[in-house]
């Protein structure tokens, strides 16, 4: 196995590389798992709204800005309201969301966390009783899809940057 180098492109100021750049094949795998989960999701009958949400409380947990900016982006686009994104870090404390919804986030949440077994427990046992065994996979996918996105992101310090003018 040859040594990888940082290149020029890769390499920030701050010293860090942005992994999908230094090492594209394996980035391209990750995005493949993407593209197969977003059908896996699309195929159980979760809608593009929910997948968002889900991206996103996983994002807010994770401090992860640029999958923030991204998803948030992505959601607006699929139809979410701005008010419902304002309140999701508090989605337990609103009547905003649907049943399916809180379910996802509960599990998303738990898939994030997975070391607290007994909130675990309880968000799977909570998801079960609302989403389907093919709904329950896709949420899980989707959680454990971002959580490895937010990681590539925070560890490379993938900058928010404004956006073009239209």
């Amino acid at each position: 196995m040859s040594e990888t180098v940082p290149t020029a492109a890769a390499r920030r100021a701050n010293g860090r590389i942005f992994l999908d750049k230094q090492s594209p094949a394996a980035y391209r795998a990750l995005v493949g798992t993407a593209d197969a989960v977003r059908a896996t999701a699309a195929e159980a009958g979760l809608d593009r709204i929910l997948v968002e949400l889900v991206n996103l409380r996983v994002s807010q947990l994770n401090g992860c800005a640029s999958c923030l900016d991204v998803h948030t982006r992505a959601a607006l686009r699929a139809g979410e309201t701005t008010r419902r994104l304002g309140v999701l870090a508090a989605w337990r404390d609103t009547e905003l969301f649907t049943a399916r919804e809180r379910a996802a986030l509960g599990l998303a949440e738990a898939t994030t966390h997975p070391a607290d077994a007994l909130a675990q427990e309880r968000a799977y046992a909570e998801a079960g009783e609302v989403l389907t065994d093919d709904e329950l996979s896709a949420v899980i996918w989707v959680a454990i899809t971002i959580n490895a996105f937010n990681r590539v992101s925070i560890l490379s310090k993938h900058p928010v940057r404004e956006a073009p003018a239209r």
